[in-house]
Formats: structure tokens, C-alpha cells, sequence
């Protein structure tokens, strides 16, 4: 499935979704049957991160945020920053995922800049990636992912991925029931990586690069064998304990199975 240096990561983005007992109900399925022989990680709402943390003590599955705030603190009302994530658990963030990009104007030098404050602050950014449906028909999604990656590398540095996580998410892909195929995946997957081969080899062979779009329990097998996908960045299906433990379960056994 991957290379051995790449431990598969299944994560789940519930989005602006839940409540207190959902939450409690969806983890107590999660951490009973999630296997441990992939990471595995949850990213609920800021509210509920303090909730999730504490319930998630003792147990396999990682805690994310689903942004940050650039800034350190201060006068930002609203604002969350990567030292107040780090502060009740929170190991990992996503930052430009395309929901950031769309509906709240997010450019591509603001989501470097949250890159850069997660690293600084201890938290693993998942940078994500992806074009839209115009994009694609357009044959853009190379130049698209290209950019996105670049502006990041501009303002980091290429080593500053060591550790990272790339997720690439077709825009059209996402919350539509429509899914790129896994080959059509696997291409932009592997171009990513070529990317970050060509400033660092070893990084480019050991980065994490996640499948997001409407991943689910029906196409998770075909998705995760594929050579360059290390995971997949699961929404809808991630509020669903049966359909999340079932991604994880697959991509468990196709780890197993080498």
C-alpha cells in the first residue's frame, strides 16, 4: 500500500457538526473499534476539542483543530492560536482546507502563514490542497495543487515539511458524493510528491499525502491501495462511528497485508 516509512493516517473532519452527546456517543463507538495499527486522528469543532481531549485520555486516536490562527494572541476576537490548541491536546491542525479558501477568503500566503505559526507552536499542520470543478475541466489541477504547495514552501522552507501533512481534496469532490477515481487520485498524489522530491528525495518518499473527498466505506479500499495515497481526510462519513471504523478497519488491513 505505501512505503514503510509512511504509517497510514485515517482523520476524520466533522465540520460544524455535533453536540455534546453526539460527541459522547461517536467516541465511546470510535475508541472501542478503531484498530491500532494506523493512526488515526478526530477533528471536531473548537468547542467540543476540550470534551474530545478528555475522552480520548488512554486511548490510540490524535486530536486536530480545524484551523488557526495565525497570529500568537492579542486583540483577534474569535481568533484561536496553535499554543491555546497545543493547551488541550491538539497534535495536529488543517490549514487551507477549501472550505477556509471559499468561504472565508483565505489566500494562499494567510494559509503559510498559519503553517508557519503551527510549526512553531509543536502542532503538525495537514496543509490541504485541491482544485475546482472549473479548475479541472480547465486541465488546472496540476498548476492549482502546484501553487497551493509552492506558496508554502516559499514561506517555510521545504524541510519545515518534515513531519507535515499534505491532504489533497478536490474541491468538487467534497461532501457531493463524488469521488476522483483512485487512479485519477493517485496522479495529483504522486505529483505532489515529485514536488517535494525535487527539493529534499527523502522528504518527498516519506511525507504523508491524505485523499480527501467524499471518502467513505465503499470506495476507502480501491482509494487507500493506491501507491501514493497514505490516508484519507474523511468528512461526512467520519460522523458515522460504523462508516469511520470501517475505513479504518480496510486501510488497517491493507497496512497488514503490506
Amino acid at each position: 500500500m505505501t512505503d514503510v516509512t509512511r504509517r497510514v493516517l485515517i482523520a476524520g473532519n466533522w465540520k460544524m457538526n455535533g453536540s455534546r452527546a453526539m460527541v459522547q456517543d461517536l467516541l465511546m463507538q470510535l475508541t472501542r473499534g478503531i484498530p491500532e495499527g494506523i493512526d488515526s486522528l478526530v477533528i471536531p469543532p473548537f468547542v467540543y476539542l476540550d470534551q474530545v481531549g478528555s475522552m480520548l485520555a488512554g486511548s490510540a486516536i490524535r486530536l486536530g483543530a480545524q484551523d488557526v490562527d495565525p497570529r500568537v494572541d492579542g486583540a483577534v476576537t474569535g481568533g484561536i492560536s496553535a499554543t491555546m490548541l497545543t493547551d488541550v491536546g491538539c497534535e495536529f491542525a488543517l490549514v487551507g482546507h477549501s472550505e477556509r479558501r471559499t468561504l472565508f477568503g483565505e489566500t494562499d500566503d494567510v494559509v503559510a502563514a498559519k503553517f508557519a505559526t503551527c510549526l512553531d507552536a509543536g502542532v503538525t499542520p495537514v496543509l490541504c490542497v485541491g482544485e475546482t470543478l472549473d479548475e479541472r475541466e480547465r486541465n488546472a489541477t496540476f498548476d492549482v495543487v502546484s501553487r497551493q504547495l509552492e506558496a508554502v514552501v516559499k514561506a517555510v522552507g521545504a524541510q519545515a515539511f518534515r513531519g507535515a501533512v499534505v491532504a489533497y481534496e478536490p474541491v468538487w469532490a467534497i461532501g457531493t458524493g463524488k469521488s476522483a477515481t483512485p487512479d485519477e487520485a493517485n496522479e495529483v498524489h504522486a505529483a505532489l510528491r515529485a514536488m517535494l522530491a525535487k527539493r529534499d528525495p527523502v522528504l518527498g518518499a516519506e511525507t504523508k499525502i491524505l485523499y480527501g473527498g467524499s471518502v467513505n466505506s465503499s470506495n476507502a479500499r480501491d482509494l487507500l491501495a493506491m501507491t501514493d495515497i497514505d490516508g484519507a481526510l474523511v468528512g461526512g462519513a467520519s460522523l458515522k462511528a460504523e462508516e469511520f471504523v470501517s475505513i479504518c478497519t480496510t486501510a488497517d488491513e491493507l497496512a497488514s497485508a503490506g
